[in-house]
């Protein structure tokens, strides 16, 4: 009898070998790989070999509506991991059961971009830990229903990981895992066709080191160098890697950056077939050597160039994808007041196959670049992307009338107008303005938007992901100024510590705090217990005939719902001629025929109908 590994390993074979030999054409190296999937496969611990077999038999396990995320730093919310550890009850009173930690591997602090700058894959950054603690913090939070999720940086390593400092030193079998030039004559080529991640910050696609007299690729920041994947060694050890994260208790891996990972010269060096590859091979490979582990692909950009990492049907790639442009368009739609773009978008996520599934969220760590469709914008309403985008920054930093919004600028470019935009969900709300302002009636209506905007986040196709600190409507924390190791990076704005202060307050009704609280709690247990969230729902959105108010209908197993979203500072009336009968409102059970329905200003509702 086969072994689990050897039928694993079978299902998958044919086409592993076939897609590595089409990138490598190296038997040999294939030959290592597989060993090595079987030693990695032969390690996972006996509990994780009972959650991979689970796991298989339940393949959709990832699409429940039973699934909410929270994004967090591990210091910022808990300063390390035991630390993360013991405050596992409170995360369990969010209604989270899927906790995704941002990067925590080791880095040189001076030089870590947010954890992004990995010098030891297979080291904890000591001041958050060691693997033992991240092994302890997995097995308690499967022993609680939680499932953990981190990031993979696949793209570069940092300057000062133990490969750069060999190739540093002039060793070829080194040099050749990046992609180092002796010349600007091959750069130069590259920098005719390849785009710039930072223009402003981290400007070129090029660093010069003076002490090896040679170029080194670095797309991103001058000490992220990027591997160069041409190399099956660069693959074979990156894919360990992989694996020994995931031996760690890992149930779902973020790969960061992947559209960036093949570099081809007279290219964009962008979403290039041969990225497909790699990810098709990801996706195989972590079925064989631990099925329970699912791949999310961290792709930020336009809805055309970020479906195809889910592959197809038959030869699937990334199990859950980012739903960015949605995020970015909810904020358009803030500022404007007009849900006709967002409503667009929503249509074109709607119309996509069931088996692709998106994780949704308002904020992360990052910040909101206004990847809009410019083209739609102008087409039909004369939109300029540069006085857009201009109009966005303004709005966001409350320089325009009638904006309640406290944000910052991130990476402004005043030549070509663009500029990324930071500040927590609760401080574009309107809850930082009011509470500094002590103005009760603006409180009562930024708490209520701050909802508004969840639940329809809620409402969306796909799994929710909160960000640390919003289930509290925590807002910004301006004290990254005083640290000049942040203070040029307006993103730490949102990367505050959390207020563990205002956690007191969660059950509290009569504090913001604690109406967010429990009020995402309710959103979260609707979505949990109602069959038409599941990710298998027909899902539509509806004509309210006013462009400032958004409604979505969802529908599965009997069970309709329909919910209204107001973006305006006005009580609206709205009517659903096609949608004849008798609701009743979800949260408190009151009675509706949608018939000049009354929606207070940034109000929602989450509507079922009564089926008789």
């Amino acid at each position: 009898m086969k072994t689990n590994f050897e039928r694993r390993l079978a299902r998958h074979l044919e086409e592993l070998r076939w897609l590595y030999m089409e990138l490598y054409n190296n038997n040999s190296m294939f030959a290592e790989l597989c060993e090595n999937l079987h030693s990695f496969a032969q390690a996972r611990s006996a509990a994780l070999k009972k959650r991979d077999l689970a796991r298989e038999a339940d393949p959709q396990w990832y699409k429940s509506n039973d699934l909410t995320g929270m994004m967090l730093y591990i210091d910022n919310f808990a300063g390390d991991l035991n630390g993360v550890r013991k405050k596992l009850p409170y995360i369990q009173q969010t209604g989270v059961n899927m906790l995704h930690l941002m990067p925590f591997l080791d880095t040189v602090p001076e030089r870590s971009d947010g954890g992004y700058a990995v010098a030891d894959f297979r080291a904890v950054r000591p001041d958050l830990g060691t693997m033992e603690d991240l092994e302890k913090l997995a097995d308690a939070c499967h022993k609680k229903g939680i499932n953990l999720c981190m990031d993979f940086v696949m793209n570069h390593t940092s300057q000062d990981h133990e490969w750069a400092k060999k190739a540093r030193q002039g060793d070829g079998e080194y040099m050749s895992r990046y992609f180092f030039f002796d010349s600007w004559n091959i750069p130069a080529e590259y920098e005719k066709t390849v785009p710039q991640v930072f223009p402003t910050t981290a400007p070129g696609n090029f660093t010069w080191l003076d002490d090896c007299a040679h170029y080194v690729m670095t797309s991103f920041y001058p000490y992220q160098w990027d591997l160069n994947y041409r190399n099956p060694r660069v693959f074979n050890e990156m894919m360990y890697n992989f694996l020994f994260l995931a031996n760690k208790g890992m149930d779902m891996i973020r790969i960061d950056a992947v559209p960036y990972i093949w570099k081809e010269l007279g290219t964009d060096c962008r979403n290039l077939p041969k990225v497909h590859t790699i990810v098709r091979m990801m996706r195989m490979i972590g079925e064989i050597v631990c099925p329970s582990v699912i791949l999310l692909g961290e792709v930020v950009m336009e809805p055309v160039k970020v479906v195809p990492y889910f592959g197809t049907v038959e030869k699937p790639e990334c199990h859950l994808l980012y739903n960015v442009t949605t995020m970015c368009t909810t904020w358009h739609t803030v500022a404007t007041k007009d849900t006709r773009l967002l409503r667009r978008q929503l249509d074109i996520v709607n119309s996509l196959p069931k088996e692709y599934v998106f994780l949704n969220y308002l904020r992360c760590h990052d910040d909101i670049g206004w990847g809009l469709d410019y083209d739609w914008l102008n087409q039909n309403f004369g939109t300029d992307e540069k006085a857009h985008k201009k109009f966005l920054s303004q709005w966001f930093q409350g320089h325009w009338e009638g904006s309640v919004s406290r944000g910052e600028l991130y990476n402004d470019d005043p030549a070509s107008g663009d500029a990324r935009q930071c500040g927590t969900t609760a401080s574009l709300c309107g809850i930082e303005k009011a509470g500094f302002e002590n103005d009760p009636a603006a409180m009562k209506q930024a708490v209520r938007f701050d909802l508004t905007l969840h639940a329809m986040m809620f409402m969306q196709t796909g799994l929710p992901l909160l960000y640390s600190g919003d289930e509290l409507a925590q807002v910004n924390d301006y004290s990254y100024k005083d640290d000049p190791k942040k203070a040029e990076d307006s993103r730490y704005l949102h990367r505050g510590k959390l207020r563990w202060d205002l956690a007191e307050h969660a059950h509290d009704l009569d504090t913001p705090e604690g109406q967010v609280f429990c009020g995402l709690n309710s959103l979260g247990a609707l979505r949990k217990t109602n069959p038409a969230f599941d990710t298998g729902a027909d899902v539509w959105t509806l004509d309210t005939g006013d462009d400032g108010v958004l409604a979505i209908g969802r529908y599965f197993e009997g069970q309709k719902i329909i919910g209204v979203f107001n973006f305006t500072p006005w009580d609206k009336q709205v009517t659903f001629p096609h949608d004849p009968g008798a609701f009743t409102d979800m949260l408190t059970g009151e009675p509706y025929i949608l018939q000049n329905l009354p929606v207070p200003a940034y109000g929602f509702y989450y509507l079922e109908q009564i089926l008789t």
